[in-house]
């Protein structure tokens, strides 16, 4: 394989196969943050969708749309581009040779990686766990994966008979054959994979904070966004990746505290659940006093059989599911169990009084100081 010494120009091949995204898809390549989104769905449909996850509907029916619209844009995008590509067996091998040595020897933006990696039919997780993060191992990887093109089209034309044709896109035409479609269907799966990956970690980190908020809010607690910590009121504060002790911290009474951490985690991740259950400490110092602790952890759901809630039981941990129907009222009876000085109109509410009582109390939650505070916690993470 060709070796190109770093910051080398790319070769003609790539660049031009790279200019072939059209234009009008290369925001969908962007990184975007939370703030992005609400720009792009407008806070009220934020605090929408925050309602329907205390509702206990599933957040991915209010995502799935949008990251929908991103991959299939992106689909077809992809499909003019390689609309541009000679559709010879030879020329995509001379092709996928360039991009491989283009990745190991070149600096390249986020969106140009993605759409080189792709092209080879890898995803960041791909590179990390196949290539183990080494590009040197690239010109091995790329042989092995035409290798596997060529025999997977050979098999799908004795098996399924010869496929012939032209993909025409405007004025790009390229003849189509098992080993060029094959070629192009595993590059959408890659990016599928990857703009899904993306998605899901974006939307998971603006709502889970904002979801959380809200409901403590909801539940009467008073949200701390700055400034000294008052022990005689019942108090929460959202964590920053500075000081993580937790995604909120909320203090009942002097002496006594919960830390709480959430989760769009399902019930095939019981491991990261317990992890969340045991990693918090007993005692904590707030305001020159210290103080008892207890963890809340807020999940998704768990499984039928899973021993979680067992598991937390025997460490004083309490594991709440989203996918209850009005969840928070539940979330609101397990801390009158903890704390018999609590009280709150849901505790004994019936559905209907549920819902009333949540809309009303989530008309006035600080969404947009909740937002700043994750923001500010977005940017954290990526310095």
């Amino acid at each position: 394989m060709r070796r190109r010494s770093r910051n080398q120009p790319l070769e003609s091949e790539v660049r031009l196969f790279l200019d072939a995204l059209p234009e009008t898809a290369r925001p969908l390549l962007e990184s975007r943050s939370g703030a992005d989104v609400v720009e792009e769905i407008g806070l009220e449909v934020v605090r929408g969708v925050v309602l329907d996850v205390m509702r206990g509907v599933n957040i991915r029916d209010s995502t799935e749309p949008l990251t929908r619209r991103r991959i299939a844009l992106l689909n077809a995008a992809m499909i003019a581009q390689y609309a541009s590509v000679p559709g010879t067996a030879t020329s995509v091998a001379s092709l996928a040779e360039s991009v491989a040595a283009a990745l190991e020897g070149s600096r390249l933006g986020r969106g140009e990686e993605w759409m080189l990696n792709w092209s080879l039919g890898l995803t960041e997780k791909a590179v990390q766990n196949v290539l183990r993060d080494d590009h040197l191992g690239l010109a091995g990887y790329t042989d092995r994966f035409l290798n596997t093109l060529r025999e997977t089209a050979e098999t799908a034309r004795e098996s399924f008979g010869e496929l012939t044709g032209t993909l025409k896109v405007g004025n790009k035409e390229v003849p189509l054959d098992w080993f060029f479609l094959l070629y192009l269907a595993t590059s959408i799966g890659s990016q599928t994979l990857t703009i899904r990956g993306s998605e899901k970690s974006l939307y998971g980190k603006l709502f889970e904070k904002l979801v959380l908020g809200s409901v403590l809010h909801v539940l009467g607690f008073e949200f701390q966004s700055g400034g000294p910590i008052d022990v005689s009121k019942r108090q929460f504060w959202m964590s920053t990746t500075e000081k993580r002790e937790s995604d909120a911290t909320l203090l009942m009474t002097p002496g006594k505290g919960i830390y709480f951490d959430i989760g769009f985690i399902g019930r095939g991740n019981p491991e990261i659940i317990l992890d969340k259950v045991s990693r918090f400490e007993r005692t904590a110092q707030f305001a020159e006093r210290e103080h008892d602790m207890v963890t809340f952890i807020i999940v998704d759901r768990i499984g039928a059989r899973s021993r979680v809630e067992e598991l937390a039981d025997r460490i004083d941990g309490t594991v709440i599911q989203m996918s209850l129907s009005y969840w928070p009222q539940l979330l609101a009876q397990r801390l009158r169990q903890r704390f018999d000085d609590y009280r709150h109109e849901i505790l004994d509410a019936e559905h209907e009084q549920v819902d009333r009582i949540l809309e009303t109390r989530l008309a006035t939650a600080p969404i947009e100081d909740l937002l700043h505070k994750a923001a500010i916690a977005e940017q954290e993470e990526s310095t």
